[in-house]
């Protein structure tokens, strides 16, 4: 199971990448395996403000429908629209290609609130 060290990690499966005042999101390799093959996306809208633990994509597996959480409250300001037509990519790189979405944060203090990767990985393997 791939976890990488350099990212903040929500207890929903979520992985966050700071990228200065913005944070890049997607779905852990973690939740990616229990999801199964992935075969639809639903990235949010650009310009959409989002509250913290807040709905904000949601993905279709064989196995099942998942809600994806917001980490973070703030304004979605970029999508993976790629994630339409291949929506594998969040099985194949979910770290990478298969990000979902960039949020512009609101408040800053909501990322120290989130699970670092020792954090993460009791989560997982508690």
């Amino acid at each position: 199971m791939l976890i990488p060290d350099d990212l903040r990690y929500s207890t929903d499966h979520e992985w966050v990448r700071v990228e200065g005042n913005r944070v890049r999101v997607g779905i852990t390799d973690y939740a990616q395996d229990a999801l199964g093959d992935v075969v639809y996306v639903e990235v949010p809208e650009t310009g959409a403000a989002v509250d913290a633990s807040a709905k904000v994509s949601e993905v279709e597996s064989t196995k099942s429908v998942s809600d994806i959480y917001a980490p973070v409250a703030g304004t979605v300001v970029e999508v993976n629209t790629d994630l339409a037509d291949n929506p594998e990519q969040l099985n194949d790189d979910p770290y990478g290609a298969g990000w979902i979405c960039v949020i512009e944060v609101t408040d800053a203090s909501q990322l120290e609130g989130l699970l670092d990767v020792d954090g993460y990985r009791r989560l997982i393997e508690g």
